[in-house]
């Protein structure tokens, strides 16, 4: 069939093999399967309203649509869908093909002829300026331009399509199974056979201009918003290899070809591919005729860009910026401030990925304050951040910008995390999934396979992790799954969460060696983030000199980028590094500096956790009253929006600062207190159970056995400690004293 095709309708527009850029001169062509289509469309006139039902009608036309745009197909298959609109119309077509294809030439030229009256009398069957009339003014101009020798070729190509087709039926037929379940095993099997059959058959002729539009739109639109429904990447491949074979100057499927390139990461063919989708756009004038003169350098400034976004994913951060000063010169020559801004984005980014393209980001951002664009690391409040999100929302939602809406509730949902309101974040994470889109995607697709999406349910899995739901987060994550498979593009996002949350549950549960395993894979997504895990390992293995080190050195890297979470994050840890050595003294301005730090960029989690470690390091200090003060400071954002870790941990050490500070006090008063020191061990160690820390449990069991051989109640103690030396033996042990006055 390949060679028919090529024969009759390529030929006219080869000039010594070469296919020239106009072959989608013509808009459609005729081919057998648009003859059965024909057919079809032919005996739907015929039919009266009373031979057909309401319902196979409506089914009928729904069919009509894909069968006019979509990519040929075999005649069994054809078969099979008008049959399952309407049993009886196609038992019609399947007569009326087979007497055409077993007849004469002449049979094909009188149907052609006959088309013709569709159109005439007072009240035609077919309207001229309908999708169905223009579908057959095409077919009938496209057929009485052919040659004889084009005409007889196509009447043979029909045959060849028919025998095909009743050949496929009859196998079938023969192949049928007489046992129920070895039907059933036949279908399954013939279902996955059959797309492997249609691919051949596509495959095997040229799609007209708009088989070939439908078609890149259509994959285009899937790989934005649903990936799984896509072909795969071989199979597409595939498709757009025949295209171009047809059409070498095809930009947009060139630009199709870099998007499935990037699926499976294959640097070389997704850089050749977007070169390619360039040059081409430039060669065909497509961008000349749409913008004017400006449309070259337009296509050379954005093909620049694309390249640095290109480069910065694979992790080319000089070629990256290379390429992006490059867009950046070009942009700035023609005045297109659309571009610029597009170009600070990414430079957003590179600062992120590399730490010496800081400098020319670090100007980037003072043109952005100029304009007063707000900016969540410049220590905005919360309501102004908003209150400047609210003005581009209020655009989108008028023009009913869907896809913007989305990045921007999953931008909302970020913030809320990052300024450590876990209640508002997860509202707008649910807000974003339970919002139906508002764009009218092809073939029943949703715009749930987006970026936003993926952030969003990634943020969702983490909180419902650090409230110790750790069967909800699963679900998410499997569901984070089967949408993003595992070669997607967005996949990454779900991965590192993934392991994120796998190595805080092994860390909870003094499985060290376990949450050494999983810091290679969290390393491979992100380095900074493995290697910060990396020292809270070796930090809870007793290796302290070997955390200090890798502690240091991080500290210098995300100082030297901007990184301010991971900062105070890694002066947190530093400071846990230094009381854990006996040397509280030291971990004191380590803390004010990471507590500096949060208050100045409004980080209301890592504020809390701040002041939670000041307030040991006062209780290792003997100065446990005020410790205690300054808990009761910071214990209500913790109980509010905290995770069930901080919790427990808040409650632990509000129990240790008031038997400390009760030392001194009278007998009465001191049972008072170690009866309330008790009530919020219990609570913190409800806490640790839901996030299953054991190590925490076991330390909180043991106070409580001491308190309770304090207060004399001596059943009580026991239990506590029966359950301590259950724990013990099953934990190690670290030698950190728990408490220091009694």
């Amino acid at each position: 069939m390949a060679s028919v095709h090529e024969s009759l309708y390529f030929n006219p527009m080869m000039t010594n093999g070469v296919v020239h850029a106009n072959v989608f001169g013509i808009k459609d062509w005729v081919t057998p399967y648009k003859i059965a289509v024909l057919v079809l469309l032919n005996e739907m006139g015929r039919t009266g309203e009373g031979a057909v039902s309401l319902m196979e009608r409506r089914r009928l036309n729904q069919l009509l649509l894909p069968l006019l745009q979509g990519p040929d197909i075999t005649l069994s298959k054809l078969y099979k869908l008008i049959e399952e609109s309407c049993p009886q119309l196609a038992n019609s077509v399947q007569i009326r093909i087979k007497l055409m294809a077993e007849g004469e030439l002449k049979d094909m030229e009188q149907f052609f002829d006959d088309l013709s009256d569709s159109f005439s009398g007072t009240e035609p069957e077919v309207h001229k300026t309908s999708v169905v009339g223009l579908f057959l003014r095409h077919m009938i101009l496209a057929y009485s331009k052919l040659s004889f020798s084009q005409v007889f070729k196509l009447y043979t190509a029909l045959q060849q399509y028919f025998q095909n087709g009743e050949k496929k039926t009859v196998e079938d037929a023969d192949m049928e199974l007489p046992s129920r379940e070895e039907s059933e095993r036949k279908m399954e099997k013939e279902e996955l056979d059959v797309s492997i059959r249609e691919e051949e058959v596509s495959c095997s002729g040229p799609l007209s201009q708009k088989q070939a539009e439908f078609f890149l739109s259509q994959q285009a639109s899937l790989l934005k918003n649903d990936e799984t429904k896509a072909l795969t990447p071989a199979s597409l491949q595939k498709e757009l290899n025949n295209l171009l074979k047809f059409n070498p100057d095809f930009a947009e499927a060139h630009y199709l070809s870099y998007l499935n390139n990037l699926r499976v990461q294959d640097v070389f063919s997704s850089t050749h591919s977007l070169l390619h989708y360039f040059d081409r756009l430039i060669l065909t004038g497509a961008e000349s005729k749409s913008n004017g003169e400006e449309g070259y350098g337009r296509s050379l400034r954005y093909a620049a860009l694309n390249l640095a976004a290109l480069h910065c994913r694979f992790g080319h951060y000089q070629q990256a910026e290379l390429a992006l000063q490059e867009a950046i010169r070009i942009a700035q020559e023609s005045n297109d401030h659309v571009c610029l801004q597009h170009c600070l984005s990414w430079l957003y980014v590179l600062g992120q990925k590399r730490s010496d393209s800081y400098v020319l980001l670090e100007h980037s951002v003072k043109k952005a304050v100029h304009f007063g664009l707000p900016r969540a690391f410049a220590g905005k409040t919360a309501n102004k951040l908003m209150d400047a999100l609210k003005d581009s929302d209020l655009l989108h939602w008028k023009h009913s910008l869907s896809e913007l809406i989305d990045i921007s509730i999953a931008q909302k949902t970020a913030i809320w995390r990052l300024y450590g309101r876990s209640t508002m974040a997860l509202q707008q994470a649910q807000l974003l999934l339970s919002m139906n889109s508002l764009d009218s995607v092809n073939a029943g697709v949703q715009q749930n396979n987006t970026e936003s999406f993926a952030v969003a349910l990634g943020h969702l899995a983490k909180l419902h992790a650090e409230q110790g739901c750790f069967a909800a987060a699963s679900e998410v994550l499997k569901h984070l799954k089967e949408r993003f498979p595992p070669n997607s593009q967005h996949a990454q996002l779900w991965m590192l969460c993934d392991q994120k949350i796998q190595f805080d549950r092994a860390m909870n549960d003094g499985k060290y060696h376990l949450a050494d395993s999983i810091v290679t894979g969290i390393t491979a997504l992100n380095s900074i983030e493995g290697v910060y895990r990396k020292a809270i390992v070796l930090q809870a293995q007793n290796q302290m000199s070997e955390a200090h080190k890798l502690l240091q050195k991080l500290l210098i890297h995300c100082q030297k980028i901007r990184n301010t979470e991971m900062v105070i994050s890694v002066l947190l840890s530093v400071a846990e590094l230094y009381w854990r050595s006996s040397s509280p003294t030291i971990a004191l301005p380590v803390l004010l500096q990471a507590l500096a730090l949060s208050k100045e960029y409004r980080l209301q989690h890592l504020a809390s956790e701040t002041v939670l470690n000041l307030a040991f390091a006062q209780l290792i200090l003997g100065i446990p009253e005020q410790a205690l003060s300054l808990l009761h400071m910071a214990i209500e954002p913790i109980l509010a929006d905290g995770a069930v870790l901080d919790k427990g941990r808040a409650m632990f050490l509000v129990a240790k600062c008031q038997v400390a500070s009760a030392a001194s006090y009278e007998p009465l008063k001191k049972a008072a207190v170690l009866e309330a020191a008790i009530e919020n061990l219990s609570e913190a160690k409800n806490y640790f159970a839901k996030v299953d820390c054991k190590e925490q449990i076991r330390d909180v069991v043991y106070f409580q056995a001491r308190l309770y051989h304090t207060l004399g109640k001596t059943q009580e103690r026991n239990r506590c400690a029966m359950l301590f030396r259950q724990l013990h033996q099953d934990l190690p042990f670290h030698g950190v004293p728990l408490i220091n006055l009694l």
